[in-house]
């Protein structure tokens, strides 16, 4: 466990401390249903994030409860042509968990994962203007890990059909060490 993640784990108590696990595509629907209600998230169908927890469940994590069931999670996947970064896709936490820091607590328990098991050293990720929780979930991250983080925007809100679609900016943290 890195001097961050223990950090965090100070910071929840011990008993209200979840268990970090890989997701199964038996967790898809509930994974699902935490990104629907987060009302911030771009939602895939519900079929995506069975497919997500079969074929990236190696690069996500999810927090279950005391009940087993998830209260959170963090889909990602490693870049093919820059196996060095881990693109974070989604990170979501139920309404009755927040404010636990648990949406770090996960960011950090996937970094250690990807770096020990993969080598990643970079972590990216897209967030809009307007989605300031994500904006302080990465920042604080790279303060964390003292790590440079670098922001521009990857896709102008004009390449989207939609038409109304805000830019996604893309957050590039790293490199980092272990």
């Amino acid at each position: 466990m890195t001097a961050a993640q223990e950090d965090l784990v100070r910071a929840n108590p011990p008993n209200e401390f979840p268990e970090i696990d890989t997701p199964r595509v038996e967790d898809g629907a509930a994974i699902w249903r935490i990104a629907r209600d987060s009302e911030v998230l771009d939602l895939n169908s519900s079929y995506s994030y069975l497919l997500w927890c079969r074929d990236f469940a190696a690069t996500s994590l999810v927090a279950r409860g005391r009940d087993g069931e998830p209260i959170a999670f963090v889909t990602g996947y490693v870049r093919p042509d820059r196996p060095e970064a881990l693109v974070v896709w989604q990170v979501a936490v139920d309404h009755s968990h927040r404010g636990r820091r648990l949406a770090g607590v996960l960011l950090d328990a996937l970094t250690a994962k990807v770096t020990d098991e993969r080598g990643v050293r970079e972590v990216e990720t897209t967030i809009t203007p307007d989605n300031t929780a994500s904006d302080r979930l990465f920042t604080s991250y790279a303060k964390r890990h003292g790590a440079p983080l670098a922001r521009e925007v990857l896709f102008d809100g004009g390449l989207f059909p939609e038409g109304t679609h805000q830019p996604e900016v893309l957050y590039r943290i790293g490199p980092f060490s272990a």
